[in-house]
């Protein structure tokens, strides 16, 4: 044991109590974190896998497409739209959720990629406008992520007033599958 002395003594000796307690603190901290971060119940490990064969099982499909007021702003943030008239040049904003996609596994990462195409139809099924693959959403991390928001924006001008259709269709680049949706919608008469 070493004896303190001096006038440092009471500073030296101040600063090993401080550093003793915060350590002390820190691990009292991380001992008692471990004891309440507890694993999920059987239940939810049990449904937690129910649902990973339901989402293997559905293929690619859409949860969620709708016109909305501008955009999404993440995954469930949107404003469904009131109405499917819209003028001639105005911004047409669409919000869809895709399920049962498919991952690629890459050691410890999860990789989805999905490629988004559309069709501008008239009311006779005229084909007026098409585009492929000119979206991609895709992302990877360590869990699977299953809270995709897929937003896209269309402008079109010069459309004649009356009926029109977008198709948009989706590849998933995983599991080489195709689905879509179609949204009905009108350009109003010019004032």
């Amino acid at each position: 044991m070493t004896l303190l002395t001096g006038r440092h003594a009471p500073r030296r000796i101040a600063s090993a109590v401080l550093i003793a307690l915060g350590t002390m603190a820190g691990t009292l901290s991380a001992h008692a974190q471990s004891e309440t971060n507890s694993a999920p119940s059987e239940a939810f490990s049990q449904a937690q896998t129910a649902y990973d064969k339901a989402w293997d099982a559905s293929g690619l499909a859409f949860s969620v497409a709708t016109f909305t007021e501008n955009g999404g702003a993440a995954y469930g943030q949107y404003t469904p739209r009131t109405n499917t008239v819209f003028s001639n040049g105005e911004t047409l904003s669409i919000y869809a959720e895709p399920v049962g996609y498919g991952y690629r596994e890459n050691d410890a990462d999860f990789a989805f990629e999905l490629t988004a195409s559309y069709k501008l139809l008239n009311k006779s099924g005229q084909v007026l406008a098409e585009q492929d693959n000119f979206a991609v959403f895709s992302g990877n991390g360590r869990s699977k992520q299953r809270e995709l928001a897929a937003a896209l924006t269309f402008q079109f001008s010069g459309l004649p007033a009356g009926q029109y259709q977008l198709e948009t269709n989706f590849t998933d680049e995983v599991k080489e599958t195709q689905a879509g949706f179609t949204l009905p919608f009108e350009i109003a008469e010019a004032n």
